[in-house]
């Protein structure tokens, strides 16, 4: 599984901060996450909990997808996780 292209969401708790992003390796590039290994946005917000992921079978689709995504209203990326993940479990356990 890891390494084929996702598209992920993030979130410090439920209903609260997101981020969106896309990883052609979800295992490595969700631990970075979690372990604060690159600087930016998750470390500052500490938005380390995989909520939502999506594969794809090529770059390309996932980086479409992940623009379509950041593009979406709030409302509709917690209702997308809701629909999957109605408890907001971290879903590291599951690809790791």
């Amino acid at each position: 599984m890891n390494t084929q292209p996702a598209v992920y969401m993030l979130a410090s708790k439920r209903g609260s901060t997101l981020y969106i992003g896309v990883t052609g390796d979800l295992v490595k590039r969700v631990w970075e996450h979690k372990n604060d290994v690159v600087e930016g946005f998750t470390k500052k917000y500490s938005v380390h909990n995989l909520v939502y992921f999506e594969l794809h079978g090529d770059m390309e689709s996932a980086i479409t997808r992940e623009k379509q995504l950041k593009k979406w209203n709030r409302a509709w990326k917690i209702e997308l996780i809701e629909k999957n993940n109605p408890t907001w479990k971290d879903l590291w356990s599951e690809i790791a």
